[in-house]
C-alpha cells in the first residue's frame, strides 16, 4: 500500500531552515524506522535524512512518511536519476546527494521536491550557482576544509548556503552553525549504534533535544 501523499512543501521554506541539525539515518531494520523517527521529532529534529545505504532504506521512508506526520523525511546518498524517482515515490520530501552531475541535477530538479547537491570545492559551488542552485550539502566537511574553508567561501560566494556533513559532531557543530553561510549541519551522533540496537528511543530523543539546542550555543559564539 502506498503512503498517503505528504502535505505540500512550502517553496518559501528551505530544508536548511527546518532545524539546526539534520539527522543522517542509516536504517538496518525498517521496523525501527517509525519509533526512531518519532524520537527524533519529539526531540525537536523534524527533518530526517534516510540514506540509501541499506536494502530497507526506501521501506523506512515509506513507513515514516505514512506514520510519522511530524517528520519531514528525505532521502540521502542519491546518486542516480532512478534513485531520485524511487525516493520521491516512496514519500521522500527532499533529496540529498554526496556530489552532483548535470544528469543528476536535472533529475532532482524535475522531481519537484527540494534537494541539496553535494559540493566540496569552490568551482562546484560556482557551477551550481550558475544553474540557479543556492542550497547545497558541503561534504565531506571535515576532510574538505571544515569551518575554515566555509569561512573562505562566505566572502566571494555569500549567496551559497550549506549543510556541512561528514566529521561534524556535538563539539564542533556550534562552530559550523555560527557561520553566516551555514543553515544546518548533518550528523549521526544523536543516533549511537548501541542506543538504536537496544531500541532506546528515550535516549535518542534526549540526544536529539540536545542537538536541537545547538543553535543557541552557536549564537553565543558569534
Amino acid at each position: 500500500m502506498s503512503p498517503s501523499p505528504p502535505p505540500p512543501w512550502s517553496s518559501h521554506v528551505s530544508v536548511l531552515d527546518l532545524a539546526p541539525v539534520l539527522p543522517v539515518v542509516v536504517v538496518d531494520n525498517p521496523a525501527d524506522a517509525v519509533p526512531l523517527a518519532r524520537a527524533l521529532v519529539a526531540g525537536g529534529l523534524p527533518a530526517i535524512e534516510v540514506t540509501l545505504r541499506t536494502p530497507g532504506a526506501l521501506d523506512a521512508v515509506r513507513a515514516i512518511s505514512a506514520e510519522v506526520p511530524g517528520a519531514v523525511v528525505g532521502v540521502g546518498t542519491v546518486i542516480t536519476p532512478t534513485q531520485v524517482t524511487d525516493s520521491v515515490a516512496a514519500g521522500g520530501r527532499f533529496l540529498v546527494s554526496p556530489g552532483w552531475t548535470d544528469l543528476l541535477l536535472r533529475a532532482m530538479r524535475a522531481s519537484g521536491v527540494p534537494f541539496l547537491p553535494g559540493v566540496s570545492t569552490a568551482s562546484e559551488v560556482v557551477a551550481l550557482l550558475e544553474r540557479g542552485v543556492r542550497d547545497m550539502k558541503f561534504f565531506p566537511a571535515g576532510a574538505a576544509g571544515g569551518t575554515a574553508y566555509l569561512k573562505s567561501l562566505a566572502g566571494p560566494l555569500p549567496q551559497a548556503r550549506f549543510c556541512p556533513t561528514g566529521g561534524v559532531g556535538p563539539l564542533n557543530a556550534p562552530e559550523y552553525l555560527a557561520l553566516p553561510n551555514v543553515g544546518c549541519v548533518g550528523g549521526t551522533w544523536m543516533l549511537p549504534h548501541d542506543a538504536v540496537a537496544a531500541r532506546d528511543w528515550a535516549r535518542i530523543e534526549g540526544l536529539a533535544r540536545e542537538a536541537a539546542g545547538l543553535r543557541k550555543r552557536a549564537s553565543a559564539q558569534v
